[in-house]
């Protein structure tokens, strides 16, 4: 357990497990880094296993003004901490709004990785009106953190419900930041991606499963694994069989 201290003051809490080729791992929106406690021990017997609590949540700082919560303030916490534990390249990867944001890290630094696991994600909006739609949502979601606090958590999927937050004003001011989209940068680089990538989704994750065949049919050879029975937390509804599917990627990279 760390903390990591960024240049805008916003420290940041993380994990390494183990040794090896890195592998960095970002929970979803809402969410903590204990969301992936039931991959630590299989994924950090051979790599270096990351995890973290993106700003706003979790263990790490929520601050006050809004400029600090965005996409890119995102994709650069994401780049310290690799630099942070010695790692030039490193398997990225994460859930919803955390596998999001590494398809953006991989659209900034795509020399810094070496393969992507895109899970339960969607890569964003080509068409501005869906996108105003997303992002209408988003906003809804966090005017209910302010006026509900950390109760709304109860309603969400696992990883949400058994999230410990500092703040739900952290939440809040995340939704609006970085939950909310700018652009379409993020869909339009998928056919640009030339490192290995698996999208994999729960069968019951209907939100996500249209989805996940795009981001499948878009990204240049890329696998795809469909998690049965579980949903938008494939990796806590159906551990053994997400684990399972993450090590046979891992294991056949080059």
């Amino acid at each position: 357990m760390a903390t990591l201290k960024r240049d805008d003051g916003v420290s940041l809490y993380y994990e390494v497990h183990g040794s090896g080729p890195t592998i960095l791992l970002t929970h979803g929106y809402s969410a903590t880094s204990q969301m992936w406690r039931g991959q630590v021990a299989e994924l950090s017997r051979d790599h270096q296993l990351v995890i973290w609590d993106m700003r706003g949540h979790g263990q790490s700082d929520s601050p006050d003004d809004p400029a600090l919560y965005s996409e890119p303030a995102t994709v650069a916490d994401m780049a310290a901490l690799l630099d942070a534990v010695g790692a030039e390249t490193a398997i990225v990867g994460g859930l919803s709004l955390g596998g999001y944001m590494s398809l953006a890290f991989h659209r900034v630094h795509p020399g810094r990785v070496r393969a992507l696991l895109i899970i339960d994600t969607g890569p964003g909006y080509k068409n501005d009106e869906a996108r105003a739609g997303w992002n209408a949502t988003s906003l809804k979601t966090a005017d209910r953190y302010e006026r509900d606090g950390l109760a709304v958590l109860e309603g969400g999927s696992a990883e949400r419900r058994t999230a410990q937050h500092r703040s739900a004003k952290g939440l809040a001011l995340a939704a609006r930041g970085m939950l909310t989209q700018r652009d379409a940068a993020v869909i339009t680089s998928l056919p640009d991606i030339k490192v290995p990538a698996i999208v994999v989704v729960g069968s019951e994750d209907a939100p996500f499963l249209a989805a996940s065949d795009y981001m499948a049919s878009r990204i240049p050879g890329a696998k795809k694994a469909v998690i049965e029975g579980a949903g938008h937390a494939a990796n806590i509804d159906r551990p053994e069989a997400f684990n399972a599917a993450i090590r046979g990627f891992i294991d056949g990279l080059p």
